[in-house]
């Protein structure tokens, strides 16, 4: 096995792979490449190449990306096989700057991973990757011939988090930006934790690759750039096809520092260490800092994103929060992590769309919306059917349309529940009767709740469409569900689950999925096309009866009333937990169920807990335990999920 796919993608990069042949030609016969070492406040030197247009009879603006994962090929003579978020900017033609964030690829520095924002500078030489940020708008439009003086930015993931780092007391030359799975909040709803419980297996595989930049010189550039890349991309094989073994074989997260990362991945040790929602998590979230904007934002994500999805909603609801930026649009459609930017969009798994939304985002959202930014040309994110820009773009899985929306979540909605009933129902009406009563299951941290229901050699970036009916026979899950629904119901925005719950524990987790069954009798239109998506699954599976995951998050529960002071069960004792889950918009079409299941553990997606109030990063072997979970419904204060409904 090599790399998650987040790693893959940062080689890819790295390498300026994505192109083919003539695609290179193209970009050598238009564009002449330069390289610079960019100093900033600090004297510090960033590598940055430059791609300018060859016919220099006009100014053009420049689209900048920065990143951490190398911007190679590495050579004035080597160029990439791409130019920009897709192939219309390279024709359309701006300056194309890519450049190694401090401490990453050529640049010199130290890097910060996540890097931290200051909030405030001990003198002018001070800096932060605002600043760098800023001094790198500076010295572009100062220094490279024929721009126009507009600077727009962009970028997936890491780089969409870097971009999303221009806004920060931006230069007055950034005009547009988008962040794109920007990664806004690591610590809470992000990469690393989701409401205190550990992302396992896609932080394992991430550091096992991605590491602190080796000290020692390269005699020569391009030595530099191969040994960077290779420091930073090693194969690592876990010596199974079964992802789920090798983890449970690991063990627990201090076995995982002392047998594979051995203490020399700060970047890694510092993310386990800090499982609370401190001041390291605070001071690297995005959306507190969204204040004084000066360019247009388009915040975009996918529905599926097993990375980012927590992060993209969150920093636009910031941003229209302070109010200030220009223009503020969020997209979100049917894309795991980052596919937005490649191929039709047109399945996902077992999923099959009804139209290639990939072409479409790019052709008629991101595109336009950098014309109209930088070139003033067209009518941006305008149509003649709405003359207004949208604050929020959406598709909607079930019914596969897309939406345009003046508020997000949009204002013809009305929240609802659904009940947790007896005999396993699911109800928007409460029982009748006021009687309290719970269902319970045994939780084994030896035996976890899987992610998928057969071997799979890693998580694939789909794992969010995956068929839960696996879980659903499974007696550490419960399982709650409505009967067949009579019209169509559209959720959209945050789901809520309200639970009451206890453990025989001190403290365990509670990981709500919200799904979606399709009919017994479904009859799939798309059965022959489909070829199914995730990484070492058998095939395609049939969709008559099919459990799709809608939304799942995990919950850790000592962290119920404070993701930074958590506080133990009592055991037996019922608690209240609430918490919101990433947005949705989907269509629960007639002749479907929904869906609630409920488990205590979601491996390796998340750590296991140990149903022991303790210190889960130096947690030992024999802290471990079984537990007895109860799901308290009925009565004044029974669980629920609330969600928001189109009317």
């Amino acid at each position: 096995m090599t790399l998650t796919l987040a790693f893959s993608a940062a080689t890819a990069l790295a390498q300026g792979r994505g192109g083919n042949p003539a695609q290179t030609e193209f970009v050598r016969s238009n564009y002449t490449k330069f390289e610079y070492h960019m100093a900033m406040r600090d004297g510090v030197k960033l590598f940055t190449s430059v791609y300018a247009p060859k016919d220099a009879s006009q100014p053009y603006p420049i689209m900048l990306i920065r990143t951490p994962y190398g911007v190679g090929p590495y050579g004035a003579d080597t160029y990439r096989g791409n130019l920009g978020p897709s192939d219309l900017f390279a024709k359309e033609q701006f300056i194309f700057v890519y450049q190694d964030v401090r401490g990453r690829g050529q640049s010199e520095g130290v890097f910060d991973d996540p890097p931290a924002h200051k909030l405030h500078f001990s003198g002018p030489t001070d800096s932060d990757e605002s600043t760098d940020s800023y001094d790198t708008i500076d010295w572009l439009v100062k220094n490279i011939p024929n721009n126009n003086g507009r600077v727009g930015t962009w970028g997936i993931s890491y780089p969409g988090f870097f971009s999303a780092f221009t806004l920060i007391n931006s230069h007055p030359a950034l005009k547009a930006a988008s962040p794109q799975a920007p990664m806004a909040d690591v610590g809470d709803g992000d990469d690393a934790y989701h409401n205190g419980a550990f992302f396992l297996a896609e932080n394992f595989d991430f550091y096992v690759g991605f590491r602190p930049k080796p000290v020692a010189p390269a005699t020569n550039l391009v030595a530099s750039a191969v040994g960077a890349l290779a420091a930073a991309a090693p194969r690592f094989s876990m010596g199974t096809p079964d992802e789920y073994d090798f983890f449970l074989r690991l063990g627990t997260l201090a076995d995982a520092e002392d047998k594979y990362f051995k203490h020399q991945n700060e970047f890694w040790t510092e993310s386990v260490k800090h499982d609370t929602y401190d001041q390291f998590w605070s001071a690297r979230a995005l959306g507190p800092q969204m204040h004084k904007l000066t360019a247009a934002v388009l915040v975009v994500g996918g529905w599926f994103d097993a990375q980012d999805l927590g992060g993209t909603p969150k920093l636009f609801q910031a941003i229209v929060k302070d109010g200030s930026a220009p223009a503020a649009t969020l997209v979100m459609g049917p894309w795991e992590h980052g596919s937005w930017s490649r191929g039709d969009g047109d399945t996902l798994g077992n999923l099959k769309f009804t139209e290639k939304t990939g072409p479409f985002y790019r052709e008629n959202i991101e595109f336009p919306f950098f014309l109209q930014c930088l070139k003033g040309k067209g009518n941006g994110l305008k149509t003649e059917s709405d003359p207004a820009v949208p604050k929020a773009w959406v598709f909607a899985t079930g019914s596969d349309e897309w939406h345009r929306f003046a508020t997000w979540p949009p204002t013809n909605v009305v929240r609802r529940s659904l009940y947790l009933q007896a005999g396993g129902k699911l109800a928007f009406a409460a029982a009748a009767g006021g009687n309290s009563q719970y269902d319970e299951y045994v939780s084994d941290p030896a035996k976890p709740v899987p992610v998928a229901g057969e071997i799979v050699v890693s998580l694939g970036g789909d794992y969010m469409t995956y068929d839960q009916r696996f879980a659903s026979r499974r007696p550490d899950v419960l399982t709650y569900e409505t009967e067949p629904l009579e019209k169509a119901i559209t959720m959209v925005g945050p789901v809520t689950p309200v639970l009451r719950v206890s453990t025989s524990g001190t403290d365990s987790d509670f990981d709500v999925k919200l799904i979606d069954v399709y009919p017994n009798n479904y009859r799939d239109p798309q059965a022959a096309a489909a070829t199914g998506g995730r990484r070492g699954a058998p095939g395609v599976a049939p969709m008559a009866g099919y459990q799709q995951l809608v939304r799942g998050e995990p919950f850790r529960g000592k962290f119920r009333s404070s993701r930074s002071k958590p506080a133990p069960f009592k055991p037996g004792q019922p608690a209240k937990i609430e918490f919101a889950m990433p947005d949705v918009m989907h269509t629960f079409l007639p002749g479907h169920r929904i869906m609630v299941q409920i488990q205590s553990s979601w491996f390796p997606l998340t750590d296991r807990n140990p149903q022991k109030f303790v210190d889960i990063p130096g947690a030992r072997a024999s802290d471990f335990k079984k537990a007895v979970e109860r799901v308290y419904r009925g009565g004044t204060d029974g669980s629920r999920l609330d969600v928001l409904v189109t009317e």
